[in-house]
């Protein structure tokens, strides 16, 4: 099994550097998705074609050692892409880029074996193989220990059945992570991860799930039946799918905040350009102390969750970003994402609830941050029970 983490001292990229990346990817979004995108939000869906441009620009497994198709850049490159994405204004790709290239990647470069990572990592890189993780259930929620998808090993390798639900880039993975019971009788204990190849007979999916908000991010409900992935399929060892869960949620919160990170700053940007030019009762919106006072609270608390989310990635790199640090994050800054958007929106007044204005797109894009990768309520318990001694029952 590969142990590969890259800590903070490995990141080959430069101040200089990270300013050429972050260049290209503005110009990429803006040149390859902005004249396009109200278009796939209508589709509700990116095109297919959308993950091999991000591929052959590079955009795709940036902190992939390059053996393995990657850029051998930091993980602060690949939350940085999350980040532009969502201050562009493009929610929906945001979240379907970091389940493929923030989370799904990672399981497999941390957890998977060489002939896993070989089969599997350059196609995701070239953004040939688009990668989804299947845990949340039709009756299950964020309650992964009550998951009812089952694994039971059979002659040539384990046989699945059972369904999820909410599975971004569902509609269009190729690779699919799937958590299922290989020991029913063990609770969380008996979790396992399997990549399944979405080609295999058994293996199906329902029609796309509209939703609020984020419509570009294809979201879609999968379905399992007597679907034999073969013995290589499975990721890392059988039993410890929970704590392989629990080990990469810092990373997969992380990415949530840097899409938060970035909504709140490109709504920000968009209220600052709107109040000056927009007059009531002979004067800017800008001028009324209300919009002022509005507007700095917006920039202060954006500043702070900047130098938390900075600090929990420097904690990262040095592995020691745990489970409560990942809870504060992700509810702190997808809150605070709600709450900022509400605010600007409000200073549009009319106009904020008309699909004309992009402010209307960052608010409904908003709203799912605080349920997707464990709900604000969830963050709140995990927290709790760090605080009342009882971190090692966090969900």
């Amino acid at each position: 099994m590969s142990v590969y983490r890259q800590s903070a001292t490995d990141t080959v990229v430069g101040n200089e550097d990270r300013a050429l990346f972050e260049e290209m990817v503005k110009r990429i979004l803006q040149q390859e998705v902005a004249p396009e995108y109200e278009r796939w939000e209508e589709a509700h869906q990116v095109p297919r074609r959308l993950w091999n441009t991000l591929g052959e620009a590079g955009l795709l497994g940036v902190d992939l050692p390059e053996a393995l198709g990657g850029s051998n850049a930091g993980v602060d490159i690949c939350l940085m892409v999350c980040e532009e994405m969502s201050r562009q204004g493009f929610g929906g790709l945001a979240s379907g880029y970091n389940i493929h290239a923030n989370i799904v990647m990672p399981y497999l470069l941390h957890l998977g074996s060489e002939a896993q990572q070989a089969h599997w990592l350059p196609r995701m890189a070239s953004g040939e193989v688009v990668g989804a993780i299947a845990m949340t259930e039709p009756g299950a929620g964020s309650d992964l220990a009550a998951m009812r998808t089952s694994a039971e090993r059979v002659d040539n390798g384990w046989k699945l059945n059972g369904a999820k639900v909410f599975i971004t880039n569902g509609q269009l993975a190729d690779l699919v992570i799937v958590c299922a019971k290989t020991d029913p009788a063990a609770g969380a204990r008996g979790v396992s991860l399997f990549l399944v190849d979405a080609s295999l007979p058994g293996f199906s999916r329902g029609k796309p799930i509209r939703k609020i908000g984020q419509h570009a991010s294809d979201t879609a409900e999968l379905f399992f039946d007597d679907l034999v992935v073969p013995e290589s399929a499975l990721l890392g060892e059988a039993g410890k799918g929970f704590v392989y869960l629990m080990q990469e949620l810092p990373r997969e919160r992380l990415g949530v905040g840097a899409q938060a990170l970035g909504a709140i700053d490109g709504a920000l940007q968009l209220t600052l350009a709107y109040v000056q030019e927009r007059r009531a009762f002979g004067q800017r919106i800008a001028d009324f102390q209300n919009t002022r006072f509005v507007l700095a609270t917006v920039r202060a608390e954006l500043e702070m969750g900047r130098a938390y989310f900075n600090q929990c990635l420097q904690r990262y790199g040095w592995g020691e970003m745990n489970s409560t640090d990942a809870a504060a994050l992700k509810l702190m800054l997808s809150e605070m994402q709600c709450r900022a958007v509400d605010r600007c929106l409000q200073l549009f007044g009319g106009y904020g609830y008309s699909q004309e204005y992009p402010i209307s797109r960052f608010y409904v894009d908003a709203r799912i941050q605080t349920i997707y990768a464990g709900t604000s309520e969830i963050m709140q318990e995990v927290i709790a029970r760090d605080m009342l001694g009882k971190a090692n029952q966090a969900a």
